[in-house]
């Protein structure tokens, strides 16, 4: 079963759900805000793709950090920041198994469903 996580209101996620739903490709939704964090496997994602990946750097949340946050981010920051912040997540994120992608790319996902 794939598991794509995200925050509901977010335009990307809502992009990703409706290719998921067009597509015939069932998936369950955790939404970071409502269903919390302590189910996301963040530390997993961040030993495996390192902060740069799991981190979006473009965002609002991003850019409320202070210079210094950001200039000694690493794992370990990250994964405290995100879990407070989980706007800082690069989203959605679909995973299944032990395969994860961030972001939303309609080709990128028709790979990933099959």
């Amino acid at each position: 079963m794939i598991t794509l996580y995200g925050i509901k209101n977010c335009d990307t996620v809502k992009k990703a759900r409706k290719w998921l739903e067009q597509n015939d490709v069932a998936y369950r939704f955790h939404d970071f805000r409502e269903d919390g964090m302590s189910d996301v496997p963040l530390q997993q994602w961040l030993q495996e793709f390192g902060w740069e990946q799991v981190l979006n750097r473009r965002s609002t949340s991003w850019r409320a950090l202070s210079d210094a946050q950001k200039n000694a981010m690493d794992n370990g920051s990250a994964e405290s920041l995100a879990s407070e912040t989980p706007t800082l997540i690069k989203r959605p994120v679909m995973a299944r198994g032990e395969n994860t992608l961030f972001g939303f790319k309609a080709d990128d996902y028709a790979r990933f469903v099959q």
